[in-house]
């Protein structure tokens, strides 16, 4: 048995390739649109993910995809240490088969409710403030190439919200932040893309995803 040889963690960066991103946005947009109808009045985000970490394990299953594994609240390991001390939990992870035997390596996905209307701007603000942030600090992704971002919409339109994540971004991160349109699918509001650097110097890309969770917004006194 030839085993492939080791590297460090992130050298090179855990890198994605096309078909497999292709992949994850595809499964994680046919599972939130079918997760949609699940969802009831006022949801908060762990249990929407909850309900769309189900539906993408069963849309994988219909779609025969055997070398792939999706598992949610997943405990990331502060290895820097030998106490009980985590960097954090990211709410979804896919793992393709060649990913299997390095703890390291794995597709992230944070989540978050979003919206548009002034409504829901702490909502926007905490996108990027305590998602996007995870994988530029060092919580979530070390070494890897690319991250996700998935924004359950809970109030249209769209661009409002894609706006408003924009304008925090570059605001936090500098023009080099800005997003930029990405390839669309059908069950997904918008889809963006924009790369962040790490304090080491290191770049991250993020797909962010934004999918239509308006059964889940709080009901109107």
């Amino acid at each position: 048995m030839r085993l492939t040889p080791d590297q460090p963690a992130g050298v090179p960066s855990f890198d994605l390739l096309a078909d497999e991103i292709e992949t994850v946005v595809d499964l994680i947009c046919q599972g939130a649109r079918e997760a949609r109808q699940h969802m009831t009045a006022g949801l908060l985000e762990v249990p929407i993910t909850i309900i769309v970490r189900k539906a993408m394990k069963r849309m994988k299953r219909d779609l025969g995809l055997t070398n792939l594994e999706v598992a949610g609240e997943v405990e990331i390991d502060d290895m820097a240490t030998d106490g009980a001390g985590l960097l954090g939990r990211i709410d979804i992870t896919l793992k393709f088969l060649r990913q299997f035997g390095n703890e390291d390596e794995y597709v992230g996905v944070e989540c978050k409710r979003v919206g548009a209307g002034s409504a829901f701007s702490q909502l926007n603000s905490r996108y990027v403030t305590q998602g996007v942030q995870r994988f530029i600090n060092g919580q979530y992704a070390t070494g890897h190439a690319w991250g996700f971002m998935l924004g359950y919409a809970l109030a249209l339109p769209a661009d409002a919200i894609v706006q408003a994540v924009n304008s925090r971004l570059q605001s936090d991160y500098g023009a080099a932040a800005a997003l930029a349109a990405a390839a669309l699918h059908d069950d997904a509001l918008a889809i963006h893309e924009g790369a962040v650097q790490r304090p080491d110097g290191s770049l991250i890309r993020l797909r962010h995803i934004i999918v239509d969770m308006v059964p889940a917004a709080p009901m109107n006194d």
